[in-house]
């Protein structure tokens, strides 16, 4: 059964409550769980899943986990998964998709700069597109320092913040999105390296941003009628054949240190220290 804590601010309701509409308005049968880290397009999430090796038995603490497909994708993998998000009824909706995957998770419905979680008990702590989200990210990087157990790793999805194309993105996609998310910068690497130790970071999408050109000027999707970053986890290996050497550039582009600001998306990393 889920509990409810965490400080009740303005900003959380809001969030809480933009989410909770998300989660109401979702069918749980539409709900891919694979395609989030097995698409062709799930770049970011394959890149994770190297890092982390083997999750069998490890105890995975998912902050902010929305619909909850990352929480039962590391279920079904034999992990032992607990379910944190702001919003009540996406922690619902995680739990109603871990019973429709005959998988169990615990769930707990919390902030993330107060999370509710035993100390010193994590493995492993998965955090995608929730940090842009939080404006106290010092206590959100320390809440998850304290869950972990020491070397216990975290990592972390997120947009980055200077890109002009997605800048011009976020501008339209106003009813997708909350006005107060704030895209990382590299600095954000910087407070997180305070907390945890041997953090890294490495960026995705830059050539490869031309799939959200496309749904916008050939496929005519406004930003606003579907979310981009869940409709590119809809494509597959034969629709997006074009996009493909365009990904494969991408990993020279997001080498080199100027041209890799223009990311779209930052995945980051790093351990708690023994």
């Amino acid at each position: 059964m889920s509990q409810r804590f965490g400080p009740s601010i303005e900003i959380h309701e809001k969030e809480s409550h933009f989410h909770d509409a998300w989660a109401s308005a979702t069918d749980i049968a539409a709900v891919d769980v694979h395609a989030a880290f097995d698409a062709p397009t799930a770049v970011e999430n394959q890149f994770i899943l190297r890092l982390l090796g083997p999750l069998s038995g490890k105890r995975i603490l998912d902050v902010g986990a929305g619909l909850g497909e990352s929480s039962v994708y590391f279920a079904l993998q034999g992990a032992q998964v607990t379910c944190t998000d702001l919003s009540p009824s996406m922690v619902d909706t995680a739990a109603r998709l871990a019973q429709r995957h005959n998988v169990e998770i615990a769930t707990v419905v919390s902030a993330g700069e107060s999370l509710q979680v035993p100390a010193n008990t994590f493995d492993i702590a998965y955090i995608a597109n929730t940090i842009h989200h939080v404006t106290n990210k010092p206590a959100l990087f320390g809440q998850v320092r304290r869950a972990l157990k020491p070397g216990g790793m975290f990592v972390s999805i997120d947009p980055l913040a200077y890109n002009p194309v997605i800048d011009v993105y976020r501008r339209m996609a106003t009813e997708v999105r909350t006005e107060d998310e704030a895209p990382l910068t590299f600095a954000d690497a910087k407070v997180a390296s305070s907390y945890f130790e041997n953090v890294g970071h490495r960026e995705f999408w830059i050539a490869s941003l031309a799939l959200f050109l496309k749904y916008f000027a050939i496929d005519r999707v406004h930003p606003n009628q579907d979310r981009y970053w869940k409709r590119i986890l809809r494509e597959s290996r034969e629709s997006v054949r074009w996009w493909l050497p365009l990904c494969a550039l991408d990993k020279c582009l997001t080498r080199l240190p100027v041209v890799r600001r223009l990311a779209w998306n930052m995945v980051m990393w790093g351990r708690k220290p023994q």
